[in-house]
């Protein structure tokens, strides 16, 4: 395919999108259709589609519309490539540039400028300060693929000769210990020898960061209380030798955790809800609980167009739930640990100051916000100990 046939892929798929489909939906289905594109046409179509979407305000004020072409005009707009060169008509290139695409665009205002909800904006300021726009700017680049060393299994180095030897460039990445940032050939992880034999998972560093900083000792009973695919209990089980226990509302999210954590070679006890307090108190208990996923735009960046007030307003009140029935499952002398993929404060430090006001046998002992500029997505950790 060419540029401008890959520019026209991503403009049909992005008023898919735009129309209500889910982003990966959209991909999925033109790929199907489209068996003439090679895998390098479907990743560069696929990049594209989420570039648009990361930026999709400001690179429609860029294109003057709303729309699949208005974003793709936007897009190279902002690279410095001239939109007339590649809108040509010619062959499979989109159709040549109207007089009102031609147009010089307006000045686009600040939160459009940084591809945020103009709702959001104000909330997402309390929180961050004077890093507001900072961190906003990083959430429009792509994210980097990470992979976390299985500890128990092998060192950085062993881990870093392994991808080389498949052909995988990595790093080590400066926000956890045994963090790597995939520098080259990212798509062939899933192939790999090293993931294969458990060497490594795919794990952003904030959330690694998070799981090193938790007071884990050998012989810990530990409850992944919200565990979904078992990646936090999985990197748990590679910190200490612990009595693991994974449980999550709906148990077909953990349908990959037994092969994951027999490829890991971490053993996990699933438990339903109706098991939780015959096998409790727990030492520690984790809950990574629903939330707006507002630190993670940059993987999913459809997500932010899509956020309401009234879904927030429903996951506040989700997430005192869990951690109201999670603390009834800690033994006196643990700890409870707060989660979330989200840079509001609403969702943060308020959800723990109003649990402490109905929980005063709790005591906040260490807490943590990191943003994309550190590295990572936008993750909040919180450790609370009980009397």
């Amino acid at each position: 395919m060419t540029p401008a046939a890959r520019i026209a892929a991503a403009i049909g798929i992005l008023d898919r999108v735009l129309g209500g489909s889910p982003a990966e939906q959209a991909l999925t289905g033109w790929g199907r259709g489209s068996r003439f594109a090679g895998s390098r046409d479907r990743a560069a179509v696929r990049d594209l589609v989420f570039d648009a979407l990361r930026c999709l305000r400001s690179f429609s004020a860029l294109g003057g519309a709303a729309d699949g072409r208005g974003l793709m005009i936007g897009l190279l707009r902002s690279s410095g490539t001239d939109p007339a060169t590649i809108f040509t008509g010619e062959g499979y290139a989109p159709a040549q540039l109207t007089g009102a695409e031609l147009a010089e665009p307006a000045a686009i205002p600040r939160w459009a400028a940084l591809d945020c909800p103009d709702w959001i904006g104000t909330h997402l300021e309390r929180a961050l300060g004077p890093e507001t726009d900072v961190v906003l700017a990083r959430m429009r680049e792509r994210a980097p693929a990470i992979l976390r060393v299985n500890a128990g299994k092998a060192t950085v180095a062993d881990a870093i000769a392994s991808l080389a030897g498949d052909g995988i460039a990595t790093k080590a990445h400066p926000l956890a210990n045994f963090a790597l940032e995939v520098t080259e050939n990212a798509p062939k992880i899933r192939n790999s020898t090293a993931y294969a034999t458990g060497l490594v998972e795919l794990q952003d560093a904030a959330p690694q960061a998070a799981v090193e900083a938790l007071p884990l000792k050998d012989r810990m009973r530990v409850l992944d209380y919200c565990a979904g695919g078992g990646g936090k209990t999985l990197a748990m089980g590679s910190r200490a030798k612990l009595k693991l226990f994974a449980h999550d509302a709906a148990p077909q999210r953990m349908a990959d955790l037994p092969a994951r954590a027999a490829r890991a070679g971490v053993r996990v006890t699933a438990l339903a809800t109706g098991d939780l307090a015959r096998h409790a108190p727990f030492d520690l208990v984790l809950t990574d609980v629903p939330c707006t996923g507002t630190g993670t735009w940059r993987r999913a960046p459809d997500a932010k167009w899509t956020l309401t007030p009234e879904r927030l307003a429903d996951l506040l009140k989700v997430q005192a739930a869990i951690l109201d029935r999670a603390a009834v499952l800690c033994a006196p002398g643990g700890w409870l640990i707060y989660m979330t993929c989200s840079l509001l404060a609403e969702e943060n430090r308020d959800q723990i100051d109003a649990f402490l006001t109905r929980n005063p046998d709790f005591t906040l002992r260490h807490e943590r916000l990191i943003t994309p500029v550190e590295g990572g997505d936008g993750f909040y950790t919180a450790h609370l100990s009980r009397v």
